[in-house]
């Protein structure tokens, strides 16, 4: 490797691309097509950089497997921060194993990051836990070491252990300050910023106030049933009964939870269960039965029972039953909450991290776009789309992902 190429690789670990891009901007072998393709990433021309990378890969070629690999893993980062969720992850685990393989492990934990990062946005995160154990983080560099550190945040987060995230962001923070390179630290600060932002509402006895991540973890872990509107279930400290495919039973939960202690009239269930403004016999009968579907599927957590005006909700175990609902309600709101990072996404790519039909959030998008909410650049498949972060709350709970069930 001559003078030019170590000097722009130093350049690029240090987040100077500007620097690396004077000493390769010129030259079309192999190396400098994949430093160049890397710096176009860090300036965010990634369309230029994946193509400089398939270039440098080509050039490269099967008896350079190392360089190769490389490259592969520069092209995943690249889908991941444009959120191509669809680039063939078989090809990273691929890369990263040619990687291990010549004993270029800083390369492969990288690559690691990468696939641990693509299983938080969609959702898995028992896979992402299992793929992060597997990676050792002390003999990283100071970039990477930060790197492992938020996933380990991300996935605490999503797992409410705010105590494991705090410290874990701590020790990105000081990765980052060490690795001295503005970009990863501020992308620790956005992260730690999730922590001190309204996660949720509290909605208990008629009055309503914001919670934080920490404060959702103490509520959960309480004695109070929780009707938790974040993830359509409802819970107590022992069980967990879940309403996420029975949509009717639990917008009569939260209603019930809602108005708890008192009663909520048969009118009123009416309008929030089946969204019907008159109430007329057919609509009583069929409150009575799914009344009764309720009662069994709450069997082991609360009773529902049936009062003069309409129906309440009876704990078995619990002293107090309060609702938990995110903290901007809104129809599309899942989808909102991916966009809110303020990356570009693509429909599909939103699709396979909702695990909905592209239609359906294509169907979305357009909703959100006629009301201002989000905007699209490009046509066809390059069609992105893009909102600016929502100020002041934290996503968290919008996204896929079990919260904790003891």
């Amino acid at each position: 490797m001559d003078s030019l190429i170590t000097a722009a690789a130093r350049a690029l670990a240090t987040g100077d691309p500007l620097g690396a891009l004077n000493r390769v901007a010129l030259r079309d072998d192999a190396p400098a097509l994949a430093l160049r393709g890397i710096a176009m990433a860090q300036l965010g021309d990634l369309v230029r950089a994946k193509a400089l990378l398939r270039s440098a890969a080509r050039a490269f070629g099967p008896k350079e497997a190392v360089a190769s690999a490389r490259c592969v893993v520069a092209e995943a980062e690249i889908a991941l921060v444009s959120r191509d969720l669809g680039w063939p992850a078989k090809a990273l685990d691929a890369a990263r194993a040619t990687l291990e393989a010549h004993g270029d492990r800083v390369n492969a934990a990288h690559a690691r990051n990468l696939e641990v990062r693509r299983l938080l946005l969609i959702g898995r995160l028992d896979e992402a836990e299992h793929a992060l154990a597997e990676l050792d983080p002390a003999p990283l560099p100071p970039a990477l070491k930060a790197a492992h550190e938020l996933a380990v945040a991300g996935i605490a987060m999503r797992r409410l252990r705010t105590k494991t995230a705090r410290a874990a962001l701590a020790r990105a923070e000081r990765a980052a300050r060490d690795a001295d390179i503005p970009a990863l630290t501020a992308e620790v600060e956005s992260a730690s910023l999730v922590l001190n932002t309204p996660a949720a509402r509290l909605i208990a006895r008629g009055d309503e106030k914001l919670l934080l991540l920490e404060d959702v973890e103490a509520l959960l872990a309480s004695k109070a049933l929780v009707v938790d509107a974040c993830r359509y279930v409802v819970r107590d400290a022992r069980a967990v009964v879940s309403l996420a495919r029975r949509p009717v039973l639990f917008a009569l939960a939260r209603a019930l939870g809602e108005a708890w202690p008192g009663d909520v009239p048969r009118g009123t269930l009416v309008t929030r269960a089946f969204r019907a403004k008159h109430a007329d016999e057919s609509h009583r009968a069929r409150l009575r039965v799914e009344i009764g579907r309720l009662r069994a599927a709450l069997r082991t957590l609360v009773s529902v029972s049936a009062t003069s005006q309409g129906f309440a909700l009876v704990s078995r175990r619990a002293h107090e039953i309060v609702v938990l609902a995110r903290p901007v309600e809104e129809e599309h709101g899942a989808a909102l909450a991916f966009l809110a990072d303020g990356e570009s996404w693509s429909s599909s790519a939103l699709a396979l991290a909702l695990g909905a039909s592209q239609r359906t959030v294509q169907r979305a998008l357009d909703q959100l776009a006629a009301t201002g909410k989000v905007q699209s650049y490009g046509r066809g498949r390059a069609r992105r789309w893009m909102t600016p972060p929502v100020p002041g709350f934290t996503t968290a709970l919008l996204l896929p992902g079990p919260l904790p069930s003891d």
